[in-house]
């Protein structure tokens, strides 16, 4: 098991990890949480080189993805960069990079009452006014006490001290995000335990971060 104490607050710089193989040749993988070595919940950044490919597969527990880098690909589609992608519980499919890829992937978070599939191409959507002044938001996926969102910060922009039922994940895309324990720069890796209080901030450049809420503290569905 790795980092499975969802009381534990984690930050994970994810540029200083080394890649390491994984079942498919080609395919590379830096894991930041993993119940077991290839089953149960995982979280973890994957490479794919330039003609690397995955034999069909299936996701009992549901498999979320977000296009970090070049273009994934299976026999649905092609998804470049920005795409958000939602395959639920008990789909399969046979996943390749013509060109090479990076992605963001989360394995078994997944509501079993979630069945729902979902592809996103970000640039394609439109951000809606936050709660405060300087923050826009793009809505992902909600499902029960979860929910999945891009949020923008212009510069110099701070947010209200606040508390997150059910923990709260952030994944760093552009830019810096902070609040009063540190400061996160580009692809650093937060997860703060359920009922964590923080008061986020950027300073002197824009930040896009991807943030998942109300998802740590699911029954075991493995």
């Amino acid at each position: 098991m790795l980092n499975q104490d969802y009381d534990q607050r984690i930050v994970i710089e994810t540029l200083l990890l080394d890649w390491e193989a994984s079942p498919a040749k080609g395919v590379t993988r830096k894991k930041l949480e993993r119940e077991d070595a290839e089953r149960g919940r995982a979280t973890s950044i994957i490479r794919y080189a330039p003609g690397s490919a995955f034999p069909t597969h299936k996701h009992p527990h549901g498999e979320e993805i977000f296009v970090l880098e070049g273009v994934f690909s299976d026999e649905n589609g092609d998804y470049p960069a920005g795409c958000y992608i939602r395959n639920p519980p008990d789909s399969s499919h046979a996943p390749y990079s013509k060109n090479g890829c990076t992605l963001f992937v989360k394995l078994c978070y997944f509501e079993p009452q979630d069945k729902q599939q979902v592809l996103i191409d970000t640039h394609q959507q439109t951000w809606l006014q936050g709660m405060v002044e300087g923050l826009h938001v793009m809505p992902l996926h909600s499902f029960e006490t979860q929910n999945t969102a891009l949020v923008k910060w212009r510069s110099h922009t701070r947010f209200n001290p606040h508390r997150h039922s059910g923990g709260e994940e952030i994944l760093v895309l552009k830019g810096e995000f902070c609040d009063e324990h540190g400061r996160y720069p580009t692809l650093s890796w937060l997860r703060n335990p359920h009922l964590s209080q923080h008061q986020p901030f950027v300073e002197d450049q824009e930040t896009i971060i991807l943030v998942k809420t109300g998802h740590l503290s699911l029954p075991d569905n493995n």
